[in-house]
Order: C-alpha cells, then structure tokens, then sequence
C-alpha cells in the first residue's frame, strides 16, 4: 500500500478551488486501487493535509495524470500559500480495532495491537 500526503498552506478559496478540488476527489474516488482518505487540520500552524490510500504506485500515477490534478497543480498559487507532497509506502498499520470504519487504513493488516 502507499500512501500521498498533500499538505499545504491555505489562502482564500473561491468557487473555482471548490469545483477543482471535488472533481479531484471523484477523479481518485473512482480509481481502481483507490483505498481511501484523511483529512486533517493543523489550526496551531495553518496547514491542511490530506492522505489517500493506494493498492499501487500505478494507481497513485493515474490521479497524478489526471486532467483536474495537473489543471489545479498549475493554478496552486491562487489559492495555496505553499505545499509539500509526501509518497510513502506504508509498510504496516496497526491499533486496537475501535477505529475500524472511520480511517480507510484501520485493520488492513493486521488487527489487534502489534508487538513491541
């Protein structure tokens, strides 16, 4: 599984960021290989991140060259005040199981807590 963390820096959004940000979003939804999202807010700082999960680095590659993620990739100065993308592969996810069904990574590895 890999991960794509987007954090960045918001300015003011208007409609266009909206409208761009949602056909993003369907764009990934409907892949196959998509596995899932996270959004969080860092209110100390300012920033924003969000992660999607990826069966494949070629699922990944397919958002990446999609018609409305180059189109906003171009425009991110409009509306962003700095980014940072992060790839990973995740290696393994692991907890207590009560979060299972509200983070798309909850129990799709192992379930139970790892071990020390």
């Amino acid at each position: 599984m890999y991960s794509s963390t987007f954090i960045f820096a918001a300015k003011q959004f208007d409609d266009a960021f909206h409208r761009l940000d949602e056909a993003i979003a369907t764009a990934a939804r409907s892949i196959d290989g998509y596995l899932g999202e996270e959004s969080w807010t860092d209110t100390d700082n300012g920033l924003v991140s969000n992660v999607y999960y990826w069966q494949s680095l070629e699922a990944l590659q397919t958002l990446m060259q999609h018609p409305a993620h180059l189109k906003a990739k171009a425009a991110q100065a409009q509306w962003l005040n700095g980014y940072q993308v992060v790839i990973a592969q995740v290696l393994r996810t692991y907890g207590d199981n009560r979060l299972t069904g509200l983070l798309p990574t909850a129990g799709l590895f192992t379930q139970g807590t790892a071990p020390h």
